[in-house]
């Protein structure tokens, strides 16, 4: 009787002892990848690496949009309170066409200055958001793109309350992609046309299992299990259920899907496979000899001419 009880006893201590280890390993890759205030040197790589995911900055694009372009700041309120802000760039050539355009992972709505200063060139009202936890967005946990899609579908309203007539894009890089194909899956008005994502993950535990194995030659389990609680708890979705897979499945709004062939930060397989899963109106565009967020950098012409004729075909 004594050593059954004593086996018992050791494998609730080892018990103990195991999901005190899980609960520090999940906290130990939250705070890695989804806390904004200790993720610069993330599970995406370095500070710079982390920087990049909205593709290059060029200085002359932010100034002509801190200085020239007569922004205004606009904020909403989240669905738990949060405070978001945005830069909305008006177009006194277009009453009526709007693109929302979505950074990267760590990075901010200024990054996204030369794609909004090109969207604007071509007509565009723009909007750009600061995702939660960024820029000057508040928030205590990354989204991912999963908990901001349903920020996206604010900044949507946000325009229809000023114009139900606006048509609407939705375009984004990275984890700005990520984000606006988790968008696709929603109910979404008629208002919104096309969407185009750049360099998209197929789902963030996708994405963070790729990251361990390149970077520190993990294998998913125990970490991502560890982790996917954690985040469930702290950020309030769990790692496989934020799918761009299953939300594009389930769009009915045409989507561009764009991706470089040397992108090994996001896997370049990773557009095949949402390019397959989706089953409304669809195309997908290689740019040859490109890294991360640098398609519309390598081959600007191509980038651009093929997003002008996609968003053409919807905007009628």
């Amino acid at each position: 009787m004594n050593k059954k009880k004593a086996i018992l006893i050791s494998t609730g201590v080892l018990g103990t002892l195991s999901l005190g280890a899980l609960s520090i390993i999940g906290n130990y890759f939250y705070n890695l990848a989804l806390n904004p205030s200790t993720s610069k040197e993330s599970i995406f790589g370095s500070k710079k690496d982390a920087e990049s995911t909205s593709g290059e900055l060029i200085n002359e694009d932010l100034n002509w949009l801190l200085n020239y372009s007569k922004y205004s700041n606009v904020h909403i309120k989240s669905f738990d309170n949060l405070k978001l802000h945005g830069y909305k760039i008006l177009n006194h050539d277009s009453n009526n066409t709007w693109v929302i355009t979505v950074h990267g992972y760590t990075s901010k709505g200024t990054d996204m200055s030369s794609y909004a200063r090109k969207f604007y060139d071509m007509g565009y009202n723009v909007l750009i958001p600061d995702l939660r936890a960024h820029g000057k967005s508040e928030g205590s946990s990354i989204g991912m793109g999963w908990i901001d899609r349903l920020d996206v579908l604010m900044w949507i309203d946000l325009i229809l309350k000023e114009n139900k007539n606006a048509k609407i894009i939705l375009h984004g890089v990275s984890m700005g992609a990520a984000t606006v194909s988790m968008v696709s899956g929603e109910i979404l008005p008629t208002n919104v046309k096309a969407i185009i994502a750049d360099c998209g993950y197929t789902s963030v535990w996708d994405q963070f299992s790729h990251k361990l194995k390149a970077m520190y030659s993990l294998h998913d389990f125990p970490i991502m299990n560890a982790s996917s609680v954690i985040a469930k708890f702290k950020a309030g979705y769990g790692l496989r259920e934020a799918s761009s897979l299953n939300q594009v499945a389930k769009s009915k709004t045409p989507i561009l899907f764009i991706h470089g062939d040397q992108d090994d930060f996001v896997p370049y397989k990773m557009m095949d496979s949402l390019y397959n899963a989706t089953k409304c109106e669809k195309e997908k565009l290689t740019i040859k000899n490109a890294g991360h967020a640098k398609a519309s950098k390598v081959d600007p012409n191509l980038y651009w001419t093929t997003i002008n004729t996609f968003i053409n075909k919807y905007l009628t």
